[in-house]
């Protein structure tokens, strides 16, 4: 998964606010606190919790075998909150629950088996309903990026022949392999070549809002 894709933002019933210190979210159940969350960002109006960025970190693990460090995990909250805060303005449409399946299917084919996804999120401390959650927001925040992108990421002959003709071929002769007719691998450049543009955009779009969002990261708590 690319870095756009790794999104998600947790939203809270509810909020509780601390005027010093590392603030902290609780949840209820049955009208009693189960669980403190030490607040770990504000952004305007809304909160990062800690709890959130070990998710994402449990994740990125899982996927990828490795998660960023605490400032990385930080910075790609922030993005997804940008993100997601858009696309739930423009109301853009949630991915099903059979979406969400399909991805999961996928992730699993790619780890190998069931167990051994099982057994994986069980090393990085993954529960079902977070991989779930996971999923459903790569989908939803990726398909928002490709539609707010897509439409303008335009690639023109001239672009495709360039590529070919300099970093295509230069790949294949470095690898050793023959270099294949442009008609045979075309289609496959035109794609490359978008999804460049469109992650560009995307980044300079996520660099922009990030200068003008209010952000506050907070010290962990403990100093760890």
């Amino acid at each position: 998964m690319n870095r756009a894709v790794t999104f998600i933002w947790l939203l809270a019933a509810w909020l509780l606010f601390v005027p010093s210190g590392n603030t902290a979210r609780a949840t209820q159940e049955k009208g009693q606190a189960v669980a403190v969350d030490d607040i770990a960002v504000r952004i305007e109006g809304d909160i990062i919790t800690e709890s959130e960025i070990d998710e994402l970190a449990a994740f990125q693990k899982l996927v990828d075998g490795k998660s960023g460090n605490r400032a990385d995990v930080i910075r790609e909250l922030t993005d997804q909150w940008i993100v997601n805060n858009e696309a739930q303005t423009s109301r853009f449409a949630r991915p099903s629950k059979e979406d969400v399946d399909e991805a999961l299917e996928s992730l699993t084919a790619q780890i190998g088996s069931e167990d051994a996804l099982h057994q994986r999120m069980a090393d990085v401390g993954l529960t079902d309903e977070a991989l779930r959650r996971q999923l459903e927001l790569q989908i939803y925040l990726n398909r928002f990026i490709d539609y707010k992108f897509r439409a303008a990421a335009q690639v023109d002959e001239q672009q495709i022949k360039d590529y070919y003709n300099g970093e295509f071929t230069q790949q294949a002769k470095a690898n050793g392999q023959t270099v294949p007719p442009l008609d045979e691998v075309h289609a496959e450049i035109h794609r490359l070549l978008t999804e460049r543009i469109i992650t560009d955009r995307a980044t300079k779009w996520l660099d922009d809002a990030r200068v003008r969002l209010r952000i506050e990261i907070l010290p962990k708590a403990g100093g760890s």
